[in-house]
């Protein structure tokens, strides 16, 4: 067609087939031969739709400006009439079956209709009401409201089409989705079912003339679909025979608008469908939190804070079982323990012995808990922003992996797979996210949305690992895992139920089979995803199945226990959980017949049964039950009151139940009594025989303490009493404190009220008698802390200081001086909720908002105290006592309804067991003392190369940017280019002297590195080892890692880093020998090429198996290999001091957590373990857990030893039965055992212990340390495998103190790196010390002057020392101690003197033979930065940053008079050069100027053409026309620092602010001259210099203290 067709239509009789068009026109055509009928163009807008009269006679036309046209067929398509109503496109049109009426439908979603062939609209609703419509494409109308949903006008469903025949109406819409609804189908929002395909909109729908086909086409996507059509009778038959997934799938979620058939929500799934485990805050928000608060109160003022107490908590005994929202969490473990959850505690209960063992890894709510096929792991999740599944040992209670990052707010159900390695979990999330994890990885396999609606429970398929099902609130998903995600389809019901609410799911005895109970009371038999039966098994939900070897177990909302034959055939057997079926050992009592059953496992011959009211019971199989344990049910707890003489305690709840425990070793309830109203608050009277219980009504009742029954109730107040007190004494009073704001005191004796307090501005919190019944303290909840007399209630001011002076019977307060303390840093967030002090007024117990129980010493004065904090409650918690002799305390938990025990371990008494307290998180004040080596360290902040800048305090225009002088030949108008740019006119002399002249002059081509003389050792550690059994040692300087041969000497370099290495570790395992790791320093950790790295590389062939890309900013200054050795541990300098695991081969990374906010030296793996490492750091240890790809944590506890304090930490080693060594500031060495301070080596050294090392093959240990040699101490020591004896060696150094940074140890020997750059050899026999490696001690190297005649050379540092050196033998010569800092250094010609100049402007001229000082003399004050002998050994000059050069004339002796020196020098002097005759003097200056002196005249030479005649002696100027090529593009910041020419004239090496030596020739007058580079150097290389017969050229390193030998590669001839 010329046009684009937008409808067609064919005629009843088949042989016309009419096409609208985009440009108002129409075409006929012959169906046969599709010749052209006619063309027809009567209209300017689109035809948007046309259709044929049922009786052939007519064709309407819709148009887009909003008129049909009605043609005549047999008159040639001649116009007949119009229909004009609309006032929008038309959009779809339909004829009644007699062709005498016309309906359309318009953009507006108008329905009109119009009398044929006329066109007149017709208005009377009754003239259309019995038309019968020959086809339905319309979507307004009434038979079609269904299709639109409930609560939108939206339209955005482009086609309809009904089949009469079938009953039914497809559409299409603007989603991509093609629904099948009933046909007529009245009301909106009607249920369908869908089919995707479609991409995007679907533009219309039709089915085939014998309704077996739809056609559907979609509009972006070009695409025709033809889909089959299954009546409702066929499909159970097609089902079996092709069950095509689009059917099972297409049972909508939305359709649920109409809820006419889906049965009401059970109450109790209504409920817990409401729950919402959104917190205001987790616990993961506390760090910030904190760090907030923190900046906030920086101007506080920081009293040294009370000590932690010595006493500690152990949880003992958790009276609660969490059921009231959660299913099928209680499993027999192995061995037959029993495994659960309440609050943030996993619990194993032993019922032989009735005790119980707790995981305590969690956090906050645990809602789920899996068991592994081996049954001795158990999976829990927890609540939580980024909340995690545990995977814990019931044996050993340790973590094995924590699995986070892919869930929000909390983790709702968990399973493992059947072969225990998989796990799945399901979120409570918004469409809670289903995920896969490989659980001993931690990584996560797969995820997928799950469902909008909660999810009740996932089970992972026995037969096939990659299935899982999932089951919930109107949901049944199978899922199939692909890759990384997960398929789902919906379970399909077809006719034989309704798709209801799954509350529990168990798969059968073959992959195909699973059973699911629903809200109602069915099983649901499934196989595949296909519903093939339900079995009517409780009254009420079925909240628990269990599948058996033959068989199933269910239970119910009915409270009956119930066993199933394996197909669900008949019912075996049932036990119906009654008060009268109890066995007599059971542990407290039923609160009421046929509870409700959450939860239920088989094994050891026993059904365990899990109730809604937080009740644990054994079923036998022959009918008794025993009840284990059982908490309070839903509601929150918050009356708690401990006996006055006997190991009782009464709790009261909203649960309206007021309940009495034991809390000696039988652990039960004794008794139970229900109330007619929740209760908040409890007190026995002081002879026990009365109990207390305050109501939420604001009634409150007295009752008998043995059998709970009443004595008498009142009813005084309206809100809730909120605490309820008996005075002390003989209890002649009581006090009722109400959320009224009053407190009521009554007369017990007379049962009247007395008096009443008033004056209270908001609710009260807490009451406390004093011990004479005379005076009582109120809390109110706007912090007041008031006081009133007793009985009348008078309002009483007592001065702050006064109140700690009165004796009270009992401190249960939160406010005031004595227990200011227990606020915390975020007190504005969290409440302290409840306090207890013991009764020897020692120690407060506090319990707060977030769940935690703290222990503070009394009283707690002075703003956040220190602490012991305990973590087993989840929310709030909302009420702490201690017992009548402080032996226990007891908690409740709000919100988790649970009561716990704990015990008190009083300092000394106990066995040094663990406990699980956290320390408090702030800090200590005091760290140890100081010391300065310690303190650089940490306040180093390292640069990388790129952002150097210059090292000498330069101004002024750069060479390359001045503007050039012409030279004597473009003077003369010579053109530079094919000449030499020497002129032979008259033979230009030589720039420079050359010493071979008879020689062919040799091109140096490329510069070796051959020996580095240096170490980093200043603010490293542990970086020298040995390799290859001690033949061999490596170690690091600059960014080079040096292979070193002990006995020759000989040195191989690793030179992959491109900046400095901060760290260095040798793999110990045998399987990846000589295998080295190395971090280096970087910059922002934005995986740049700037960013730092850790190398991985193999120590002999220097081959780089690994470069490990971090996020660590700033750098790295740790790393550990593992046991295994496939482990790699490092640690960064960035803010959060990262600690990040990698399986280095791969290059992956595993996990990585924040470490410490201050700055970690040292993390080490433990010897033995790839799970297990140690951190240690300014004030600073944690004991570390890999667990999967979670990173665990615990801070070191000191509890245990008296006096005992956080210091500096700065070195660790390992002993057997998890004992870690660390080595501390103040010289002490710390012992732990776990994560417990166990003892202290006092005084292992006199200073800091920098360096410790673990011998594996012995389990000896060497610590190197700061000290003076002594006679009997020294700065290494051997020490046994428990540090109690150890061997002194002392470093042969002639240092005053001897500060070691690394230790190792050898077959016989250990090797020591020193802080002064040596690094020796002591022999463990002899103790003999054997200097390897020596370097200077600070930088920069500033001086460096090479013999004239022999392979020497000299180096002068800011150490004050100056160094000779031989390359030859690879060793120091000799060194001479200035006592002030050396600047420069020169030879004679002769070589048999030496200029050394100082810093503070002295210099001094030794004779090289015997180092006697030969003169020496101070003229200037300032640092002496060059200094020469002329070529004649006449003049000494002597060049200072006073802008001054000096001669002396030596021909007169030593004492070196000033003969003259060189006037209006522009800046401080860089470098000097002599000319060849000793007339002349180069002088290179700070501000980029070069200039000429005469000597000794010192006059200013400013004749260029005589300068350009001079011939130099040697060439060491940066500046200079001749050498503008060094200067380079990228010299912004950073300057090139030093030059010096070959002797040879024709070549040229330069020393830059970035660290790169750099090689050019000479002369290189062009700029940007071509040149190789050489990295190696840390930033600034100082000076540079060729050796005599430019064998070798040295370079001196500012930053890296280090001296480089290169050698020099000539070109062949």
């Amino acid at each position: 067609m010329e046009e684009p067709v937008r409808c067609a239509a064919v005629n009843v009789d088949g042989i016309h087939l009419a096409l609208g068009m985009k440009d108002g026109s129409f075409t006929v055509l012959r169906v046969r031969d599709m010749t052209e009928v006619v063309h027809i163009k009567d209209r300017k807008e689109a035809i948007h739709e046309l259709k044929y009269s049922p009786d052939g006679t007519y064709l309407a036309v819709g148009c887009n400006d909003s008129s049909v046209d009605i043609y005549g067929v047999a008159q040639r398509y001649k116009k007949m009439g119009e229909c004009v109503g609309s006032l929008s496109f038309i959009t779809h049109l339909d004829w009644s079956s007699d062709s005498r009426y016309l309906q359309t439908n318009d953009g507006n979603g108008k329905r009109l209709f119009y009398r044929m062939p006329g066109g007149k609209e017709v208005t009377n609703k009754e003239e259309t009401k019995g038309v019968h419509w020959a086809s339905w494409t319309c979507v307004s109308g009434l038979e079609v409201n269904g299709i639109w949903p409930k609560y939108s006008d939206n339209n955005d469903i482009n086609s309809v089409d009904g089949n009469y025949i079938g009953q039914v109406l497809v559409t299409a819409d603007d989603y991509g989705i093609v629904k099948l609804f009933r046909y007529p189908c009245l009301r909106k929002g009607a249920k369908f079912r869908k089919y995707f395909g479609h991409s995007a909109h679907v533009t219309n729908v039709r089915w085939s003339h014998d309704h077996q086909w739809v056609i559907s086409i979609g509009g972006a996507d070009h695409a025709v679909f033809q889909w089959r059509f299954i009546p409702e009778r066929k499909l159970k038959d097609a089902l079996h025979i092709a069950p095509q997934e689009s059917l099972a799938d297409s049972n909508s979620d939305e359709s649920d608008s109409d809820l006419s058939d889906v049965p009401e929500l059970d109450s109790e799934i209504e409920q817990e469908t409401q729950l919402t485990y959104r917190r205001q805050v987790y616990k993961e928000d506390l760090p910030q939190l904190k760090e907030q608060y923190k900046e906030k109160q920086k101007g506080g003022t920081s009293k040294r804070r009370e000590r932690a107490p010595g006493n500690s908590i152990r949880l003992h005994f958790v009276h609660g079982y969490r059921g009231y929202d959660c299913r099928s969490n209680l499993f027999y473990t192995q061995i037959g323990e029993i495994v659960y959850h309440v609050a943030a505690v996993g619990v194993i209960y032993n019922r032989q012995q009735n005790t119980q063992r707790f995981y305590l890894g969690h956090d906050d709510d645990i809602l789920c808990l899996a068991i592994h096929p081996s049954k001795d792991y158990v999976a829990t999740g927890q609540v939580g922003r980024d909340p995690s599944v545990h995977i814990w040992d019931t044996e050993t209670i340790k973590p094995l992996s924590v699995l986070k990052g892919y869930h929000q707010y909390g983790v709702c159900a968990v399973d493992f797979s059947a072969d225990g390695k998989r796990l799945a979990s399901v979120g409570i999330d918004e469409s809670h996210t289903v995920v896969l994890w490989d659980w001993k990885k931690g990584e996560k396999l797969s995820i997928a949305r799950g469902s909008k609606d909660k999810i009740f429970v996932v089970k992972m398929n026995p037969y096939v690992p990659d299935k899982l099902i999932t089951a919930g609130i109107k949901h049944m998903k199978f899922w199939r895992r692909a890759g990384g995600g997960l398929v789902g389809r919906k379970g399909y019901i077809g006719t034989l139920g309704r798709n209801e609410t799954m509350m529990c799911a168990v798969y059968g005895w073959t992959e195909e089979m699973a059973f699911t109970g629903t809200s109602t009371g069915d099983v649901c038999i499934w196989r595949d995803i296909f519903l093939v039966k339900t079995v009517k098994a409780h009254d009420g939900p079925v909240f628990s199945m269990h599948a058996l070897e033959k068989g199933f177990v269910t239970g119910g909302k009915d409270g009956i226990v119930a066993l199933w034959d394996d197909g669900f055939e008949r019912c075996l057997k049932t036990y119906a959980i009654k008060r009268a079926a109890l066995a007599p050992g059971s542990k407290g009592l039923l609160l009421e017949d046929n509870p409700s059953i959450r939860a239920i496992s088989l094994g050891h011959g026993h059904i365990l049964v899990g109730t809604k009211n937080g009740e644990i019971l054994e079923v036998d199989k022959s009918g008794p039950i025993t009840l284990l344990v059982q908490g309070h049910m839903e509601g929150e707890v918050w009356g708690l009151a401990t006996h006055p003489y006997l190991p009782i305690c009464a709790t009261v709840s909203d649960d309206k139940t007021l309940r009495i425990w034991d809390l000696s070793p039988s652990h039960c309830m004794l008794a139970v009594r229900k109330l007619k109203k929740g209760g908040r608050c409890c007190c026995f009277s002081p002879d026990g025989k009365a109990l207390a219980v305050g109501l939420c009504d604001g009634s409150f009742l007295m009752a008998n303490a043995d059998t709970l029954e009443d004595l008498v109730s009142f009813h005084h107040r309206k809100d809730i009493i909120s605490d309820i007190r008996f005075s002390p004494g003989s209890g002649k009073y009581l006090a009722v404190a109400s959320h009224d704001s009053f407190v009521d005191i009554y007369n017990v004796m007379s049962s009247k009220r007395v008096g009443i307090c008033k004056g209270a501005t908001s609710y009260i919190t807490h009451i406390d008698w004093d011990i004479r019944g005379k005076l009582l303290q109120v809390n109110t909840g706007a912090k007041e802390q008031l006081f009133f007399e007793a009985p009348r209630g008078k309002r009483q001011t007592i001065p702050r200081m006064e109140v700690e002076k009165i004796g009270w019977a009992s401190w249960t307060s939160v406010l005031g001086l004595c227990c200011e303390g227990i606020w915390p840093v975020i007190g504005e967030v969290t409440d302290v909720t409840a306090s207890c002090l013991t009764h020897d007024k020692m120690v407060l117990a506090t319990g707060d908002d977030l769940g935690f129980v703290k222990l503070f010493r009394y009283p707690a004065k002075g703003k956040c105290g220190k602490f012991k904090r305990y973590v087993a409650h989840s929310t709030q918690v909302t009420n702490v006592r201690w017992t009548c002799d402080d032996s226990m305390l007891v908690t409740l938990g709000g919100a988790d309804m649970s009561l716990m025990v704990w015990t008190n371990e009083v300092e000394g008494s106990r066995e040094k067991r663990p406990c699980d307290s956290e320390e408090s998180d702030t800090g200590s004040e005091e760290d140890g003392g100081y010391d300065s080596d310690v303190t650089r360290e940490n306040e180093i902040s390292y640069t990388i190369r790129a952002l150097s800048t210059n090292i000498r305090p330069m101004f002024g225009i750069k060479p390359h940017l001045q503007q050039k002088e012409p030279s004597m030949d473009e003077r003369q108008g010579i053109v530079r280019g094919s000449r030499p740019p020497v002129s032979r006119a008259p033979p230009q002399p030589e720039k420079l002297q050359t010493n071979n002249v008879g020689k062919k002059k040799r091109p140096i081509e490329d510069l070796m590195l051959e020996l580095v003389f240096g170490y980093r050792g200043r603010d490293c550690r542990n970086n020298v080892h040995y390799l290859n059994d001690g033949d061999d040692i490596i170690y690091h300087t600059a960014s080079i890692g040096i292979l070193h041969n002990v006995a020759t000497g000989t040195q191989s370099f690793y030179q992959e880093h491109n900046d400095d290495i901060l760290c260095l570790t040798v793999n110990q395992h045998p399987k990846f020998i000589n295998i080295v790791a190395t971090g280096q320093v970087g910059d922002s950790a934005d995986m740049s090429p700037t960013a730092p790295s850790v190398h991985v590389w193999e120590a002999v062939n220097k081959q780089t198996l690994a470069i490990l890309r971090c996020y660590h900013s700033k750098g790295v200054c740790s790393v550990s290999f593992s046991a295994t050795g496939k482990l790699l541990l490092s640690v960064g300098l960035d803010p959060e001091h990262t600690v990040t695991i990698w399986r280095w081969q791969e290059g992956a990374k595993i996990a990585s957590k924040a470490g410490h906010n201050q700055r970690i030296f040292v993390a080490e793996f433990r010897p033995d373990s790839d799970s297990q490492f140690v951190s240690v750091g300014v004030k600073h240890v944690k004991f570390w857990t890999l667990a999967g790809r979670a990173l665990l944590s615990k801070k070191g506890l000191l509890s245990s030893l008296e006096d005992a304090r956080m210091q500096t930490m700065l070195a660790v080693a390992f002993g057997a039965n998890n004992l870690t060594f660390t080595g501390t500031i103040s010289g002490d060495v710390c012992v732990w055992k776990d994560h417990i301070l166990c003892r202290v080596v006092a005084r292992a050294h006199n200073g800091p212990v920098f360096a410790m090392y673990t011998t594996l093959r012995d389990g000896l240990i060497v610590t190197g340390g700061k000290e003076r040699p002594s006679k009997e101490g020294g700065a290494v020591k051997l020490w046994d495998q428990e540090l109690r004896r150890c061997r002194a060696f002392r470093l042969e150094t002639g240092q005053v103190t001897d500060c070691v940074r690394s230790v190792c140890r050898g077959r016989g020997k250990i090797l020591v790196g020193t802080r002064n750059a040596e690094i020796i050899e002591v022999g463990e026999k002899n103790a003999a010390c054997n200097i390897l490696v020596n370097g200077h001690v600070d930088g920069p190297i500033w001086g460096l002057a090479t013999h004239p005649s022999r392979d020497f050379f000299l180096s002068a540092a800011e150490d004050g020392t100056v160094r000779l050196w031989d390359i030859a033998d690879k060793k120091m010569l000799n060194k001479v101690n200035l006592g002030h800092a050396a600047r420069t250094v020169c030879y004679s010609p002769e070589g048999d003197m030496v200029a050394i100049g100082m810093k503070n402007g002295e210099f001094i001229i030794l004779l090289v033979s015997s180092l006697k000082i030969w003169g020496k003399k101070r003229d200037r004050r300032c640092a002496i930065h060059d200094i020469r002998f002329s070529p004649d050994c006449r003049f000494l000059a002597v060049g200072s940053s006073e802008n001054s050069v000096d001669f002396y004339d030596l021909s007169l002796g030593p004492t070196l008079n000033r003969t003259s020196y060189c006037k209006d020098i522009p800046s401080f002097v860089i470098q000097m050069d002599f000319s060849a005759d000793s007339r002349y003097l180069q002088v290179s200056t700070g501000c980029y100027k070069r200039h000429v002196y005469e000597v000794p005249s010192g006059r200013h030479l400013t004749d260029q053409a005589a300068i350009d005649r001079i011939t130099w002696a040697t060439w060491t100027s940066i500046l200079g026309s001749e050498v503008m090529g060094i200067w380079s593009r990228h010299a912004e910041k950073a300057d090139v620092t030093c030059a010096c020419v070959s002797h040879s004239g024709i070549s040229l090496v330069t020393g830059d602010d970035f660290g790169m030596v750099k090689l050019f020739d000479f002369p290189c007058p062009e700029k940007f001259a071509k040149h190789k580079r050489f990295l190696g150097h840390s930033p600034h290389v100082t000076n540079i210099r060729f050796t005599s017969g430019d064998r070798h050229v040295i370079s001196a390193g500012g930053d890296d203290c280090s001296l480089f030998v290169w050698k020099c590669v000539h070109m062949p001839h």
